[in-house]
Order: structure tokens, then sequence, then C-alpha cells
């Protein structure tokens, strides 16, 4: 049995199926974990099988595996018919996996800039479509969380994958009104302590707490909360929305109180104001 959700009724999500792309690590991972110990069967998809059989095993029974590279439109039709194969229907596919890697915008290659978009995009749009066509629509029925970045505002190193989510988060509302028999959402996340995280540079990893008015990373845990919450019933009523998980970020880049507004005692300053005038004056 896996174990159960810190916040979630175990049953919360009783006789739902779920597909997870780049379920076997990090955030899909967390995110799986969290969806089997809300009662739902799970369906991990990715490229590497030892690295999804480690994390079905870890997750428990309720989870299962569907090798394929969802950039291939057979590939991602078969990990949809596997699912349906195995438990007969489909309800949620979290379209998680993505990739980018750091380098500043100049230095972009154009095979780069295509790697980094046909995954994000054509892998997200390849997957969303099998599973609408042989499983969502003819059930009139079923929810599509999008995995998306944020800040919107821009990262520096990171011009392929905003571009790439950006692209992700337009599809999100045309699919939304496409299809309103469905939930369509995007989940637009920040800075979260992932291993993918410690594989960048040593001055970004270290450095991007403080970037999070927050002032600490998000937790693998709270992406999988997230998840779970919008693959209830609520999640209908955000169709066709981006929900962000970022600690802030969006609205301010970097620690608040900003330094430069602090005065000596550390705090922002409160602009005086003249009383207003009395009611007998």
């Amino acid at each position: 049995m896996p174990a159960l959700s810190e916040i979630f009724a175990p049953d919360a999500l009783e006789g739902k199926v779920a597909i997870v792309t780049g379920g076997g690590t990090n955030l899909g991972r967390a995110a799986a974990t969290e969806l089997a110990a809300c009662g739902a069967r799970v369906v991990i998809a990715g490229r590497r099988v030892e690295v999804l059989e480690e994390a079905a095993a870890a997750i428990g029974e309720q989870c299962s595996i569907a090798p394929g590279d969802i950039r291939e439109a057979e590939q991602a039709a078969a990990i949809v018919d596997a699912a349906l194969e195995r438990h007969g229907r489909l309800d949620l596919l979290v379209n998680n996996a993505g990739g980018q890697y750091f380098v500043p915008a100049e230095a972009i290659t154009a095979k780069g800039w295509r790697a980094v978009q046909r995954l994000n995009v054509g892998g997200t749009a390849t997957m969303t479509g099998a599973a609408a066509e042989r499983a969502f629509l003819p059930a009139g029925d079923g929810t599509i969380i999008n995995v998306t970045v944020s800040p919107h505002h821009g990262m520096p190193a990171m011009a392929h994958t905003g571009a790439a989510r950006a692209a992700v988060e337009a599809l999100t509302r045309e699919w939304a009104g496409q299809w309103p028999q469905l939930a369509v959402i995007a989940a637009a996340i920040g800075r979260f302590d992932t291993e993918s995280l410690r594989k960048y540079p040593e001055p970004v990893y270290r450095g991007a707490a403080r970037s999070v008015p927050l002032q600490r990373l998000g937790t693998m845990q709270e992406f999988a909360w997230l998840v779970a919450l919008l693959a209830t019933p609520l999640g209908r009523s955000l169709s066709g929305s981006t929900v962000t998980l970022d600690g802030a970020a969006d609205n301010w880049f970097g620690p608040w109180p900003p330094p430069h507004l602090m005065g000596d005692e550390g705090a922002v300053p409160t602009e005086e104001r003249k009383a207003p005038p009395s009611a007998t004056s």
C-alpha cells in the first residue's frame, strides 16, 4: 500500500486512473506517489525503463510503467493505450516531462532551441492529442495538467524554456476552449529543490532560493499536493487557467523587503500621512 497523503483523504481519487509523464524522477515521481496515496491508479511514463521500474516499486502496487518517447506520436498513443488496457479508463494526464539546459540567450544554438521546443511543446501536444482522442473525448470527461514554469517575466539563461512553456500555456487556454467537457490547466512552478536543479552550475542552485521572495525553494511534496488538488473536481473550475506555485517569484524577483528600500532598522519606511480632518472641524 502507498504511504498515506499528509493532507488528502486516502480515497480522494479512488477509482481514477492517471498517466504522469516523466514520472520516474523528481517532481513527476512525487506527483505519481501522491496520486497513488489518494487512491488513484497511476501509470508513469518515460524513456528509461530501469528508472521507471525503480520508481514503480517504491510507489507500490497501484503504480505501473509505460516506457516510451512522448515526442513520437506512435509511442505517445502506446502509453495511453497501456493505461486503457490495464484499467479500462483514463481520467488524468499530467504532462510533466520536459527539459532545458542553462545557457545565455545569445548562446542558444538552433539545434538546442529545436530540442527544447520539441520536448516541451511538441511532447506535451503529442501526449495531449493521444489522450484526448483515445480516452477523454470518447468518455466526455478528463483532466489535463500541463506543467510550465514561473516567473513569467523572464528567466536569465532560460529563454528557450520560457518561450516553450509560454507556448504550452497558450495551448492550455486553446484546448480548454476547444474541449469544454474537459479540464485543461497549466501548473506554473518556480524553483524547487530537485536533483535536476543541482545539476546546474553551483552558483545557480545555491542562489536559487535567494531569488524567491519566500526565501526558500519549493519542495517536491508541495508540487505533488497541487497536482492532486487539480485532479479533484475543483480542477474543472480552473480549466483554462494557469495556477502558479513559485513562492511569489512571479510578483517580485529577490527577497522581500528589497534591500534598496530598507531603512536603518531593516524595514521599509512608511510615508507619514497627514491626519484626516476630524468630523467636528
